[in-house]
């Protein structure tokens, strides 16, 4: 077992963190152990909403605000693939529970169940993941590309996306407006 387990936390991308992948992230991850970490990026919408994606699939929203919701860029893994976190975590078709709250389900059940309205009471959709292979997150962790907190899901379901970076942070204390990109170079 890990000597520190990131499940259920957040990884949020110092300033200075340049991976374009990567850069102003917040990730929310649903798995880490010994084999490595998973995650979801939370506040990257793409330009694509989710009545795209369930007509891509044969299946049309009963409510146009469900037809609207964003879709995001939830890593650099299997683009093409939809994750969908959620809570409650009922157990859809094929789901991963991070904690008795919150789950990750990729089936199309959620998908059909959200487009009829009787989804879980809170989800994001997004399309891909985000990955870490054994040791490799410990390592970036390390060289201080992230910091890391626990989750506060207020933030993952109800603060616009575009705010979702600074509160993360702050929810540490960090103030990322006050880290410069030249630390260092007083």
């Amino acid at each position: 077992m890990n000597h520190f387990d990131l499940t259920n936390h957040f990884l949020i991308a110092m300033p200075t963190l340049a991976d374009p992948n990567f850069s102003r992230t917040v990730t929310y991850i649903c798995a880490h152990n010994d084999e490595g970490a998973m995650g979801i990026v939370i506040n990257r919408p793409l330009d694509i909403e989710l009545g795209e994606v369930l007509a891509q699939m044969d299946l049309a929203a009963v409510d146009p605000n469900i037809s609207a919701r964003p879709v995001y860029q939830g890593g650099p893994v299997h683009t093409d693939r939809g994750f969908v976190l959620h809570r409650p975590a009922r157990d859809w078709g094929s789901t991963i529970s991070v904690t008795a709250e919150v789950g990750v389900s990729t089936s199309r059940d959620i998908l059909e169940a959200i487009s009829t309205g009787e989804g879980p009471t809170d989800s994001l959709v997004a399309l891909g993941y985000a990955g870490w292979g054994a040791g490799q997150l410990e390592q970036e962790m390390a060289d201080n590309a992230w910091l890391s907190g626990p989750a506060d899901l207020a933030i993952v379901f109800e603060t616009p996306s575009e705010l979702r970076w600074e509160r993360a942070a702050s929810l540490i204390g960090v103030d990322l407006a006050a880290m410069s990109s030249d630390v260092g170079h007083a």
